[in-house]
């Protein structure tokens, strides 16, 4: 099973490149949702392992980004705006037709988990699974890193990204390449204290009214997200039921950082805390089902 290319359609008619792994019996469907530049293919073993537990996945890019990539992305318009609103949300909606009822799930690594509460279609999202998620303010990073930080918010991502006409993350190594507008926009998200909630109209609102269970993964060893930006944006999440957990490289059997989480080598000791607890919602009833 390595994963069937699919094409979807977006609402502007653009295509989303997403790849599908189907579980032999599947008990649910599950859209992983990557993180800032990181290309889907660094997700596939962990949908595969997803798919081998009953949980059928979704991989996809976002635009800008892996095969979703134009050839240049000098002058190439793109905006995190339109990876909810085009290419996350095409996806859930492809998702939950392939679910044909059975409950549909999220797993977001970093940013993809941000973006869950404001998809208009956050209320078909049964369960989120938030992979180092939180909130990308510097204020609260490390001392260590609060400079570093700075530096590329006030100087190597608005003079790059003018000079080059996108944000080239790879030559600096910070990050990957990004569109300029997706780089500007979380620019402005990492520079107020309430993260995205403080900046984007409406995102406040929606944060209240999401509904979803979830689960908090974050890491002892994540210099990128602190727990205290983890606990600052899901705050915001006020009607959700989450639980959160706090892993380290002993529970882990290595260093696992921002973005270890999903490395092969993690199927045995960090793969089953997200697959067991979603599992253990396949059968439950949707969160607020008692109240409706």
């Amino acid at each position: 099973m390595t994963g069937e290319r699919v094409e979807l359609r977006a609402p502007d008619g653009s295509a989303v490149v997403a790849l599908r792994f189907d579980a032999p019996q599947p008990r649910a469907v599950v859209v992983v949702a990557p993180a800032l530049a990181v290309p889907q293919d660094f997700y596939r073993d962990f949908a595969l392992g997803l798919a081998e537990r009953g949980l059928s996945a979704l991989t996809f890019d976002f635009r800008g980004v892996g095969h979703a990539a134009p050839r240049s992305l000098r002058g190439y318009r793109a905006t995190i705006d339109d990876w909810l609103r085009l290419d996350f949300e095409t996806v859930v909606a492809a998702a939950r037709e392939q679910a044909a009822g059975r409950p549909l799930f999220v797993v977001g690594h970093s940013l993809g988990s941000q973006l869950v509460a404001l998809l208009p279609s956050a209320t078909s999202v049964r369960a989120l699974v938030a992979v180092a998620g939180g909130s990308g303010y510097w204020g609260r990073l490390s001392p260590r890193m609060r400079p570093m930080m700075l530096l590329m918010l006030h100087g190597a991502a608005p003079l790059s990204a003018r000079l080059a006409g996108y944000f080239p993350g790879r030559r600096l190594r910070l990050l990957g390449d990004l569109p300029s507008g997706v780089m500007h926009q979380w620019r402005r998200w990492c520079l107020h204290e309430d993260y995205l909630v403080g900046v984007e109209p409406g995102a406040r609102d929606a944060y209240a009214r999401a509904r979803f269970d979830l689960l908090s993964l974050a890491f002892t060893d994540d210099a990128m997200m602190p727990q205290a930006n983890v606990d600052a944006l899901h705050s915001h999440l006020s009607g959700v039921a989450r639980e959160s957990r706090r892993l380290s490289p002993a529970d882990a059997g290595g260093p696992i950082g921002h973005v270890g989480f999903f490395r092969k080598r993690y199927r045995d000791t960090l793969w089953p805390v997200a697959a067991d607890w979603l599992l253990a919602r396949t059968d439950a009833a949707p969160p607020g089902a008692a109240a409706r």
